[in-house]
């Protein structure tokens, strides 16, 4: 199997002709064979690595020679020849001409990715790689001339790789003529001879020796150096310029006067220990010891002596080493040293593992270390997460994915967040998890970045903590709770919930009865001392975004809690800054991140910012509806429940009191069916415009906007949905609500589009082509009955009825003014349903008595609906 994942930052590395790309090679058993004499030799100076034809030509006795896919052949062939070895991974740099070559040989094989997106191969079109083609053909030229292809990171001139005339050589770059640049010498002294007047490079090659103070011979036109510190020296730094830029030749004496000399190479040795790993990176130089390496380097000497080898420092790759040691101990201002320490999070594995691979070629990870790292660079290579058959059959395969990420992750006793874009289904993961969890019957055992809270109650037993039982806790906005409660209900039914918010709370040793226990920040907050007590195994917070201040009640409570997996779920997790990021890994993980200094020059700052987008990567999995596109149907509906705020209720529970007294006291009085009729409708009328706010209420006109749970669950919805850039439709029956609406989105500074029934013709459709036209609009509030029928609205992708339309044909009606021909983007549909109101109920019968529904709320003439009054009643309670 061969997989070449390209940059992220494709476009920009082209025209610098610095295209980084990472191969991952999958080698069959036969695929690995042994000396192939018949092959050419390898531009590193060895033997042929296998790769390429001349080895699948060449097996060993008893390999199958069919063991390379022949379609892959050339292109292998020439990976041989740009230095990849046969190994899992390793990294080339590449000019263009390499890659359009390398594009050639593999044409129409599905074997390009990107890094970010490592299970979606790239189109091809014809020959053309889509995206990527159309890049290099666009790119201006290259500034070097020479595109002959080599090895990305090929070492100087030193004995390991000169011995062969091809790898001492660069030929001369088409279109040029006359004598190369040709050097003889030894390790004491080098003599050059100038390329041909009419070289491209002549001038900057006469330029380069005025440079380093070497003196022409006017007897024989040579330019020496006759200096054996600065010899050294200079093949140390500059050897591979003066191959690759200069296209210089060594002759074979020079190759035989430099048999001592060797490229010092990063060496790179990891241990684990019990709290992390300890990783050691220094250059490896032989017989010489760490002292040696670092009073050269010191000195500022560009090589190292063993005894019996000659070791040259490429001053390049002594700077990427130095680098990776301010990177590995966090802090910017290090000065870096050639061999150093340093001890790191398991967090870190998959992080780290990359710098060192790109490092030191011979890097070895230990099998834990692997494991950690290896997964989180591609999912599919995740196993699936033990999940319960019924609800794994539901899941689609990206959530499957997702739900197998998660659950590497909590068996590495590390955290992440899951911030999958609004619509594809956090919530339903996150139950997939904690039903693998118990499924898996885990014990919890508190990860190191707990053993203080543990420290501080040795010898006692925590509240929550009953042999072979720890519940799970999943923390959200107290507007979500109820719809955890359902969600979970429906997807996950074997687990045992408990809603732990209201009146309803736990004592600390009853959290072990419960499988599952939900809260709100705002009951965490005022229960800590509780949460405290109880050791978890999963803490879920979601819509994250709560708890980017990290000086809130709620963010504090929340890093107080004792678990072994804690993950996040938000589509947001940058808003503001990358100290939004910050403040959500000290929970997730504290002790992970370094701590920034609070007075920073801003190129250090720079520093700190892209090391946190480093090393957080591995922990954040995001997926966007465009990305699993193909997975998904052209529209989502999604419920979400909402518990009545406790004002709310109490006013709900009022009304359905005094409702059927007016009804009884009618009765009595001997009052017409018709009169009946009328009160039923208008008493319907109230609860349900309780349920969407109650100052839509004439008697209650003094409550408050946070008396409406809805309100609280739109302003979530509305917040994520800017975030993530789509546009929302907001459909309702009552004007008055979208008056409230309007006044929300004004007090947030939201721009918004407004139509209802008393606009001109004129009118509506100048809202319409305003909304249509400005991008910069996220909000059109548009009135069920005038706008749920007859516009062409796609410009939104997210659309929200904010009260039900009971009758499921008009509400769809209501949805496709976005989902309809010209729509580019998947449509989320949000319907809100207050629970344990007359708005369940309906929609519980929604399928079995459709018709009566139609009536009730669509007849245009009540008295004549064809509905007993016990129907009608029994909405009523």
């Amino acid at each position: 199997m061969l997989r070449l994942l390209l940059p992220p930052n494709l476009e920009a590395a082209i025209p610098r002709d610095a295209i980084a790309i990472r191969v991952e090679l999958d080698l069959l058993p036969g695929d690995r064979p042994g000396p192939t004499p018949a092959s050419p030799p390898s531009q590193s100076g060895g033997s042929a690595t296998g790769l390429g034809p001349a080895a699948a030509g060449n097996r060993n006795a008893g390999t199958a020679p069919g063991d390379l896919p022949e379609n892959l052949l050339p292109g292998l062939a020439l990976l041989q020849r740009l230095g990849v070895k046969p190994q899992p991974a390793s990294l080339i740099q590449l000019t263009r001409p390499q890659l359009r070559e390398l594009i050639t040989a593999l044409a129409g094989q599905p074997v390009f990715f990107y890094g970010t997106l490592p299970e979606v191969p790239l189109a091809w079109h014809g020959t053309e790689l889509s995206g990527v083609s159309e890049l290099l053909n666009a790119a201006p030229p290259p500034n070097v001339r020479n595109t002959n292809i080599r090895p990305a990171a090929s070492p100087g001139p030193t004995a390991a790789n000169v011995r062969n005339t091809n790898i001492g050589r660069a030929p001369a770059p088409a279109g040029e003529s006359g004598s190369p640049l040709l050097i003889d010498g030894s390790e004491h002294f080098l003599a050059v001879m100038l390329p041909a007047r009419g070289s491209v490079h002549y001038d900057a090659v006469l330029e380069f020796l005025r440079e380093h103070r070497f003196v022409l011979d006017p007897l024989n036109r040579k330019w020496w150096l006759r200096d054996r510190h600065r010899v050294l020296n200079l093949l140390a730094t500059h050897g591979r310029r003066l191959r690759e830029d200069f296209g210089a030749e060594f002759t074979d004496n020079f190759k035989r006067n430099t048999a001592r000399l060797r490229e010092a190479e990063a060496s790179a040795e990891v241990s684990e220990s019990p709290d992390g790993y300890d990783v050691s990176l220094g250059l490896n130089a032989g017989r010489a010891t760490e002292t040696q390496v670092r009073e050269a380097v010191a000195s500022g000497r560009g090589y190292v002596e063993d005894g019996q080898a000659i070791y040259l420092i490429d001053q390049s790759r002594l700077e990427k080493i130095q680098a990776a040691h301010r990177k590995l101990a966090g802090d910017p201002t290090g000065t870096g040293s050639a061999v150093r320490q340093h001890r790191i999070s398991k967090a870190r594995a998959a992080e780290v593992n990359d710098l060192l691979e790109e490092l030191a070629p011979h890097f070895q990870a230990p099998e834990t270390w692997r494991r950690r790292s290896a997964a989180l660079r591609n999912l599919t290579s995740l196993p699936p997460a033990p999940v319960p058959a019924a609800l794994d059959a539901i899941l689609r395969p990206y959530q499957k994915l997702g739900v197998a990420w998660l659950w590497h992750l909590y068996r590495q006793e590390v955290g992440g967040i899951l911030a999958d874009e609004m619509g594809l289904g956090k919530t339903l993961q996150a139950l997939a998890l904690v039903a693998a969890a118990r499924a898996a019957n885990t014990r919890a055992v508190l990860p190191a970045f707990a053993s203080v809270s543990r420290s501080q109650n040795r010898g006692q037993t925590p509240a929550g903590e009953h042999a072979g039982t720890v519940p799970h806790l999943v923390v959200c906005p107290a507007s979500l709770v109820e719809n955890w409660r359902r969600e979970a209900a429906r997807f996950a039914p074997e687990l045992k919930v408990f809603v732990h918010h209201g009146t309803r709370r736990l004592a600390g040793r009853d959290f072990a009865a419960h499988d599952l226990v939900l809260t709100s920040y705002g009951t965490l907050a005022r229960d800590t001392v509780l949460f405290e007590s109880v050791e978890f195994d999963l803490i879920l917070a979601d819509e994250a975004q709560h708890l980017k201040n990290r000086r809130t009640q709620a963010a504090q409570s929340l890093r107080a809690l004792r678990g072994r997996g804690r993950f996040l779920l938000t589509g947001t997790p940058l808003e503001n800054s990358l100290d939004d990021l910050r403040s959500l890994f000290e929970f997730l993980m504290p002790g992970f991140l370094a701590k920034v200094p609070p007075s920073l020059k801003r190129d250090e700052r720079s520093w700190h910012d892209a090391q946190l987008r480093t090393q957080t990567a591995p922990y954040i999995l995001r997926r966007t509806k465009a990305a699993v596109a193909p997975e998904l149907p052209e529209k989502i509906e999604q419920t979400i429940w909402c518990e009545p705020t406790p004002a709310q209720a109490a006013l709900y529970r009022r009304m359905q009191e005094d409702s059927e007294r007016e009804l009884l006291d009618l009765a009595a009085q001997g009052s017409s069916e018709g009169n009946l009729r009328f009160a039923v409708f208008t008493q319907l009328l109230r609860l349900r415009q309780i349920c969407c706010d109650p100052r839509l209420v004439p008697s209650a006109r003094n409550a408050a906007a946070a008396d409406s749970a809805k309100l609280d669950a739109f302003r979530e919805l509305l917040a994520e949905s800017i975030d993530e850039g789509h546009r929302m439709l907001v459909f309702s029956q009552f004007t008055a609500l979208l008056g409230l609406l309007r006044e929300e989105l004004d007090a947030q500074g939201v721009p918004c589009c407004y139509l209802d029934g008393s606009l001109t013709p004129k009118a509506r459709q100048a809202a319409v082509d305003k909304f249509q036209n400005d991008a910069a609009i996220p909000v059109f509030l548009i009135s069920l009955k005038a706008g749920g029928t007859g516009l062409n609205l796609t410009g939104a992708d997210i659309v929200v009825h904010f009260d039900p339309w009971w009758n499921p044909a008009a509400e769809a009606q209501a949805t496709d003014r976005a989902h309809r021909i010209g729509q580019t983007k998947v449509v989320t549909s949000y319907k809100l349903i207050c629970s344990g109101t007359v708005e369940e109920k309906v929609l519980a019968l929604q399928d079995t008595k459709r018709a009566l529904l139609a009536d009730v709320f669509e007849a245009s003439d009540e008295a004549a609906a064809s509905l007993s009054l016990a129907d009608l009643r029994e909405l009523l309670k």
